[in-house]
Formats: structure tokens, sequence, C-alpha cells
């Protein structure tokens, strides 16, 4: 199965709220912070969510 690693780049200081619960349930906290998640439609939504927060990059 494929896996992606998403990067916090941005702050989520005066984001809304769901912006910010979708980047810890990503798992992720501070800035550079990373997670390797699986490659699925439901980490696709929530990336997709936050896009503009993050970085990924696919992992083999």
């Amino acid at each position: 199965m494929a896996q992606v690693k998403v990067t916090l780049i941005h702050s989520v200081a005066h984001r809304q709220p769901t912006q910010r619960r979708t980047v810890k349930a990503l798992g992720l906290g501070k800035i550079n912070s990373s997670v390797i998640l699986p490659d699925n439609a439901a980490t696709r939504g929530q990336i997709f969510k936050i896009a503009h927060l993050v970085s990924v990059e696919e992992v083999k």
C-alpha cells in the first residue's frame, strides 16, 4: 500500500476550528512536524481540507 509523508509548514494559529482539528487528527503538532500515513481516500480528503498548511510527499 502506498504511503504519504505529510509535513505541517504553516501555523494553525488564526485558522478555522475545523482546520485545527484536522491537523490534530492527522497527528501533526508543531510546524515542521511530519507523519507518514496510508494513501487512501480518507487521508486524501483530510489533506485536501488543509492543503494550504501542509506539504505532501509520496513515500516508497
